[in-house]
């Protein structure tokens, strides 16, 4: 895609979409790490209050991460994401509905950019319509549960970090 068609995708869309983004203090392939399997989802993943049960995970493109979030009301939100691209360490693009073949499913796309010693995390959420972008807005607080989200990612990962649990450069394992 040229630059002039990228500045017109961005441009149709940008009344459908919702962008949170966070500076994280630890390396991007840890950051990457913690968004990427399910041992270190299930410790952050959500806005404040929120927890989840995860029924199955299965990270790469094509796969699938069913799951359970269960708000601090004690309500139950059936979820289920479809990674869809995934460029290790820089780049998620996935599918997010309540279910497999949702039409009100919205597309988010995730990039991890190292400044320095940090990871700049972008979210940019795009949904099917103005509408359910609204709504998600409004009724959901979509902007201050994305900016929650990401920052219990960046809570989670200084933990990781303070606990030298840090993936070793050389190799990315722990």
């Amino acid at each position: 895609m040229t630059a002039n068609n990228e500045a017109d995708a961005a441009e149709m869309t940008v009344d459908r979409e919702v962008v949170v983004s966070r500076m994280i203090s630890a390396p991007r392939e840890l950051v990457f790490e913690a968004f990427t399997q399910v041992r270190h989802l299930s410790r952050w993943w959500g806005p404040d209050g929120f927890s989840s049960t995860t029924r199955s995970f299965e990270f790469r493109s094509g796969g699938i991460w069913d799951f359970v979030m269960h708000g601090p009301d004690g309500t139950d939100y059936q979820e289920w994401i479809t990674w869809q691209e995934i460029i290790p360490s820089e780049r998620i693009e996935l599918l997010h509905g309540a279910f497999r073949d949702d039409p009100d499913a919205f597309t988010s796309v995730l990039t991890f950019e190292p400044i320095g010693d940090q990871t700049r995390i972008v979210m940019r959420t795009v949904f099917p319509t103005r509408e359910l972008r609204d709504e998600a807005v409004q009724r959901y607080h979509a902007i201050e549960g994305g900016e929650q989200t990401l920052g219990n990612l960046a809570s989670y990962v200084d933990e990781l970090v303070q606990d030298g649990a840090a993936p070793n450069a050389a190799t990315g394992r722990e």
